[in-house]
C-alpha cells in the first residue's frame, strides 16, 4: 500500500472517514498529497471527517462494468462534497427495502456509512447513504 493513502485506508478499516489536514495552515486535503495545496508545507496529518456531505452527482452502473466489478452489478457511484469542503468519489449503498438507489438525489444530504474491514481490504472506498432528515 502506498504510504500516502495509508491513513485514509486505516481509517476506513476502523469505520472512520479521514481527510488529510495541513498542520501548518489547517487546510483540508483530499485526495492525499505530499505537500499542502495551500501553503506547500509537508507537515500533514489526518483528521476524522464529520461524515456529512452533499451528493453532487451520481450514477448507477447496471451493465458493462470495468474489469473486476462484474460481480458487483448493479452499483452506485457518487461525488460527495463533505462539510469540510473537500470532495471525493464514493460508493452508494442501495436501499434495504429493494428500491435500489431511488432515495438519492443531486444536492441531497448524505452521510458516511462504513463497510466492514474485510470489504475495505478488497476495495478501500468510502460508502455513503442518504442522510435522515
Amino acid at each position: 500500500m502506498s504510504a500516502i493513502v495509508e491513513g485514509f485506508r486505516e481509517g476506513l478499516k476502523q469505520g472512520e472517514l479521514r481527510i488529510q489536514t495541513c498542520n501548518a495552515c489547517g487546510t483540508h486535503i483530499l485526495y492525499p498529497r505530499h505537500r499542502c495545496i495551500s501553503c506547500g508545507s509537508d507537515d500533514l496529518g489526518w483528521t476524522v471527517a464529520s461524515g456529512r456531505g452533499v451528493l453532487h452527482t451520481f450514477t448507477v452502473v447496471r451493465a458493462v462494468p470495468p474489469e473486476g466489478f462484474e460481480d458487483e452489478l448493479p452499483y452506485g457511484l457518487g461525488v460527495v462534497k463533505l462539510e469540510e469542503g473537500v470532495q471525493l468519489m464514493a460508493r452508494l449503498w442501495p436501499a434495504t427495502d429493494g428500491s435500489g438507489w431511488d432515495g438519492y438525489a443531486c444536492n441531497a444530504p448524505v452521510v458516511f456509512s462504513p463497510s466492514d474491514a474485510a470489504s475495505v481490504d478488497k476495495r478501500p472506498v468510502a460508502w455513503f447513504a442518504p442522510a435522515a432528515v
